[in-house]
């Protein structure tokens, strides 16, 4: 009604009324009267905004990869940026009338799809499809402080690529190259195996051949201590023998010896005893026959003497004629000898003791 209207804001849309060029009013959330005829009215969205994007990119080696992710921006500067696009609302207040806020996203994707490229076009094939991580942080690094957007008064919050994606051809290339690199890490893993159990196997009969190297030494030490014991021992026995042998000849010897000086001896004492009774004989010899019988009569028992005497008588039988012996004369003989037959044994009894 005669040109004044009401306009009410959204707590994340930046409000400037403009009047006569001048900016009487601002912020965000506000609600007013003004007068549409004399007054422009200017509402920037100032929550953050998340643009999708993918593209088709070259790397450093030709090849062409998809390269798939998103950024979050926001307007962090209402003031410049309205001085460098139109965000006038229409009369109604319900649309545009420039395209300037519909660019805006656009011109902030330019500069996306630009540092990508960038970063794609330094990295070759197999690097650019393992650094979507790194393409972020890079990218996101660029941005906040790429000069347009800062002049826009736009601010970078997020930047990530979520994929870098090669052609079909390529991606079955890749696939059968990593494939066989992967059964060709199969194969030298099963040939590492099997080279592993060869070796193990080795280790394990070379183990088992120095065993039975070890026991055969340790059997041929014993063999060799058994045969120097034996050898020590038959020398020993061998000395022992050597040792008795000398003392028999020893023994041997001594008795030889003594057999030799027992001999001699006896033989010394035959002579002594043949010159003794030589000498007696040719005593004898000079000596009258019955001065000898006389001395050998002498402490004869009566017995004795009566014996001797008839030993004479018997000598000289062809000159007697009879001889006649009175029993009292055998009497007194034999009475005579008795006590001297009695007294031998005793006397023999007391010789052997």
């Amino acid at each position: 009604m005669f040109g004044i209207r009401y306009f009410k804001s959204r707590p994340t849309s930046y409000v400037l009324l403009v009047k006569n060029g001048r900016v009487r009013l601002e912020g965000t959330g506000r609600s007013f009267f003004y007068y549409a005829p004399s007054s422009s009215l200017m509402a920037l969205p100032v929550s953050s905004r998340v643009d999708d994007f993918i593209q088709t990119l070259m790397t450093a080696d030709f090849q062409t990869v998809t390269v798939q992710g998103s950024v979050t921006w926001r307007i962090a500067e209402p003031r410049k940026t309205a001085t460098l696009a139109d965000f006038t609302l229409r009369a109604d207040g319900k649309g545009y009338e420039s395209e300037d806020p519909i660019k805006l996203p656009q011109r902030v994707l330019a500069q996306v799809e630009t540092t990508a490229q960038k970063a794609i076009q330094q990295r070759p094939l197999r690097d650019a499809l393992q650094a979507a991580n790194a393409l972020g942080a890079e990218g996101f690094r660029t941005l906040s402080h790429h000069p347009e957007l800062q002049a826009l008064g736009l601010e970078i919050l997020g930047f990530v690529v979520t994929a870098v994606r090669p052609t079909p051809e390529t991606a079955r290339a890749l696939e059968a190259e990593a494939r066989e690199a992967i059964l060709k890490r199969a194969d030298d893993a099963i040939f590492l195996r099997r080279n592993a159990a060869v070796n193990n196997e080795r280790a394990i009969r070379e183990s088992e051949l120095d065993t039975e190297v070890a026991v055969e030494q340790k059997q041929r030490q014993i063999r060799e201590t058994q045969m120097e014991a034996e050898a020590s021992l038959r020398e020993k026995r061998a000395q022992l023998r050597l040792a008795e042998m000398e003392t028999d000849i020893s023994v041997e010897t001594r008795r030889t010896d003594f057999v030799a000086r027992n001999a001699q001896n006896t033989r010394a004492l035959a002579e002594a005893e043949a010159h003794r009774v030589a000498a007696v004989m040719d005593a004898l010899q000079k000596t009258d026959v019955r001065v000898i019988q006389a001395l050998a009569a002498a402490g004869m028992a009566p017995g004795q003497l009566i014996a001797q005497a008839f030993g004479g008588l018997a000598e000289r039988a062809e000159k007697i004629g009879q001889l006649n012996v009175s029993p009292d004369l055998l009497e007194t003989l034999l009475v005579a000898q008795a006590p001297q037959a009695k007294q031998r044994p005793a006397e023999g009894e007391r010789r052997p003791a």
